[in-house]
């Protein structure tokens, strides 16, 4: 375990395991921490060391002196550098390769987008940041969408309220409403969502240059989906399978909670 100190972003908490020599980059899904990709022990450990990253608001990573407003306004895209460049400072600058799952995806990418000289490998597990989500830009983008938000965070009753009513219209399944009910119970739960998804909502990969990236140097792409993931499935991710020249795809049979012991067991059976 370890920090980097991030110029204008704060302490930055890593994880670190694996037994695995080549360096990996790892970025959590929401209510998770770094040390999420542990499960993976039988294939991916196997190959990597990882630095697994806490977001903000999440494990012990810590925000420096920043306000609400600047928090609501967003954390500038240029800022994910410093991940690369603070931990070139600790480990020497070299090849690395990087992780995502989730929401975790996008700083994965924008890694890929700004240090494609440098990454071997790009490993994506329900990745968002491939395409808009529509309820993300809603609550971070629309004027009416980000009141409701704030709202919404502020009240004991309407998130669950508006949690069952989204499930009641299939808009949501049952997992992810057991997800997402179980990040919204306490009011410094709803305050952290709140707070995370508006401090990531620019960091917006170019998914056409990434992927332009990906074929030139080449980069080795592993992207990976459930089934019955209703959060961000495969389908909502093509486009930028498209671009790609040789995309390893594969879909397991789960939904959008992805990183588990079912997905080690398959990922282990994999070629390497």
């Amino acid at each position: 375990m370890g920090f980097l100190d991030l110029p204008g972003l704060g302490k930055a908490h890593y994880h670190e395991y694996g037994s695995g020599a080549k360096p990996l980059l790892a970025f959590h899904g929401y209510g998770m921490t770094g040390k999420q990709f542990h499960v993976l022990e039988q294939s991916v450990l196997q190959d990597y060391h990882v630095y697994g990253f806490d977001h903000f608001f999440h494990g012990e990573s810590k925000l420096t002196n920043w306000t609400e407003k600047q928090i609501v306004n967003g954390m500038p895209k240029a800022t994910v550098a410093a991940y690369a460049e603070e931990w070139f400072k600790v480990h020497g600058r070299q090849r690395f390769s990087v992780m995502g799952y989730s929401i975790g995806a996008n700083i994965a990418l924008i890694l890929v987008e700004l240090y494609p000289d440098l990454v071997d490998e790009v490993i994506l597990m329900a990745p968002d940041g491939l395409s808009v989500y529509k309820g993300f830009h809603f609550l971070t983008y629309q004027p009416v969408g980000r009141f409701l938000f704030r709202q919404v965070t502020k009240s004991k009753w309407l998130a669950p309220s508006l949690l069952k009513n989204l499930k009641k219209i299939n808009f949501i399944d049952d997992s992810l409403y057991q997800i997402a009910y179980n990040e919204i119970d306490t009011e410094q739960k709803r305050q952290d969502v709140y707070y995370t998804l508006n401090l990531i909502r620019l960091l917006k990969p170019d998914i056409h240059k990434i992927a332009q990236f990906i074929n030139q140097h080449p980069i080795k792409c592993r992207l990976i989906f459930g089934k019955h993931d209703n959060l961000f499935p495969r389908i909502a991710a093509e486009p930028f399978i498209a671009l790609l020249d040789k995309p390893d795809v594969h879909e397991v049979a789960l939904g959008h909670w992805l990183v588990v012991k079912q997905l080690d067991e398959y990922l282990v059976n994999l070629p390497r």
